[in-house]
């Protein structure tokens, strides 16, 4: 049985708020005390709930039959989630310097912002769709 769209969307809104307070904490954390950073929980919670947040996000993509390549805002939102993801693994991990891992997390944070703007405005434009 097919899960009911409202159902879909509550999840997957539900997890990206979820999402954006773990990387939100775990930013925090690795400003000021990236040795919370190894705590096992902090390994795991936040990939379940990203698997999660892109599970839905594939199951309404099926549900509504909007696929990226075919409608601007789902492939501005799938090209906003790659920059995320990349910014997120330099905030957290891959960056070589305190500087620029607080770089990336900003930015991780403005492009988060953005797929938000695009969701809600189903243009690629984001908050300058309005204008």
């Amino acid at each position: 049985m097919l899960v009911a769209y409202p159902t879909l969307k509550m999840v997957h809104v539900g997890s990206a708020v979820l999402s954006l307070a773990l990387f939100s904490v775990r930013g925090a954390w690795m400003m000021v005390s990236p040795a919370r950073l190894g705590q096992p929980w902090v390994k795991v919670v936040p990939h379940v709930v990203d698997t999660v947040l892109l599970g839905s996000a594939i199951a309404l993509a099926i549900a509504i039959g909007n696929y990226p390549g075919t409608h601007a805002w789902l492939t501005a939102k799938v090209a906003g989630l790659v920059a995320y993801v990349v910014l997120g693994s330099i905030a957290l991990k891959r960056g070589r310097t305190r500087a620029i891992r607080v770089a990336a997390f900003f930015a991780a944070l403005a492009v988060f912002a953005y797929i938000v703007s695009v969701a809600v405005t189903k243009s690629p434009a984001g908050p300058l769709a309005r204008f």
